[in-house]
């Protein structure tokens, strides 16, 4: 492949070198993925206003998000088994995230484990937690997080089910692969892939082998994921959580401007408005959509931010236009890092960052704290079509 100019090259190139399983882990939503594709078109149908003869020198793109500098408003989501898109993934994207000047996130379902990312980083990383049946495990994943530095919680609300994906389960995926005829086959055109997983040790999950009660090899694991996501969890059991973390509080898949209310009244430093990238509710509206809604219920008590669907510094912009203080990117950091390892990820940065402001410069501002409804050109009804 040529010079690489646009996340979409990224994604091809991840696509040739990662095996099939972890390509499509990533690239897919549950059921029809109709929530999944409507993620990326609704952003598309979302036009920017051209803006000529003003002033476009010193420029800004950088902001705040939940209390922390950053050179432009995105955060490296939370992807469970980063580390199998790229051998020990997580701190690959760790560190560029770090160099680059953006926060990362670290997922309850990562390879590496939270030790594992703290040592190699030696700087502050935001923790992703989902919630379990197992209350003892949930609070020594808080205190290893504490312990590791982390300067953010980050609770994902949406996946106290797991909806399905029929690609995960026609694909097998587990971590490591399982040596059936096809992976082998299949890992056996990815030989780049293959050499560098196995010059490491970590390949299954690093925050549940050897922590969780009865779980030290993959059969016991599975089962363990099976039955342990929480589904009575609460607003009591999330304030339980808030309370033994004692910092920072970071809500994440919140797609209803009642729950986004509620969010602010409980006291989150940020909300995530978020469909899981499409992998949960298959039919559910897409994030753009549901964002200036969420914007108003919220008025203003905690920062809101966008996930799922942003493939580009221009969809960055059409979120912070529309009332967010920051986005998260998921898949196109992943592309980066399948695509080149930790080269890949900040890549895909820097790709996005560039875009920001390019784009923002067209549309006659200077700092992205200006934006507004003003630059963009909404469809008539797009946010009253469905009701």
């Amino acid at each position: 492949m040529g010079k690489i100019t646009c996340i979409e090259d990224l994604r091809r190139l991840y696509r040739w070198r990662v095996p099939r399983m972890f390509y499509d882990y990533a690239e897919s939503g549950s059921y029809t993925q109709q929530t999944f594709a409507e993620n990326t078109t609704d952003f598309a149908r979302l036009r920017l206003r051209q803006k000529v003869a003003v002033d476009m020198s010193g420029r800004s793109i950088a902001g705040r998000m939940a209390g922390r500098a950053v050179k432009m408003p995105v955060a490296l989501a939370p992807v469970g088994l980063t580390g199998m898109q790229s051998a020990d993934g997580e701190i690959k994207a760790a560190r560029a995230a770090r160099d680059f000047g953006v926060p990362f996130t670290l997922s309850t379902m990562s390879i590496c484990s939270i030790e594992d990312v703290a040592r190699a980083t030696q700087a502050p990383f935001w923790f992703q937690l989902y919630v379990m049946r197992d209350t003892d495990f949930v609070d020594r994943m808080v205190d290893r997080a504490k312990a590791a530095g982390c300067d953010a919680l980050v609770i994902t609300l949406d996946l106290q089910i797991l909806g399905q994906r029929h690609r995960d389960i026609k694909n097998g995926l587990s971590a490591p692969p399982k040596p059936t005829l096809a992976n082998i086959l299949n890992i056996a055109t990815k030989p780049r892939w293959a050499y560098e997983m196995a010059q490491t040790k970590r390949r299954s999950f690093g925050n549940i082998v050897g922590h969780a009660q009865g779980v030290g090899d993959l059969s016991s694991l599975s089962s363990w994921t099976a039955e342990q996501f929480d589904p009575r969890l609460d607003w009591d059991k999330v304030a339980r959580i808030r309370d033994r973390w004692g910092g920072k509080v970071i809500l994440k898949g919140i797609l209803d401007a009642g729950d986004a209310a509620k969010a602010a009244a409980f006291g989150a430093d940020a909300i995530v408005v978020s469909n899981h990238g499409g992998r949960q509710l298959d039919g559910a509206l897409s994030s753009i959509r549901m964002l200036p809604g969420i914007v108003a219920a919220v008025d203003g008590r905690c920062e809101v931010w966008l996930d799922s669907g942003i493939r580009s510094g221009q969809d960055v912009l059409k979120a912070l236009a529309l009332g967010a203080t920051g986005t998260m990117i998921g898949r196109s950091f992943v592309y980066g890092l399948g695509a080149m390892g930790e080269a890949g990820v900040t890549a895909a940065l820097e790709i996005i960052a560039r875009e920001l402001d390019v784009t923002m410069a067209l549309c006659g501002e200077r700092d992205v704290a200006a934006l507004g409804r003003h630059n963009l050109m909404i469809p008539a009804g797009f946010f009253e079509e469905f009701a």
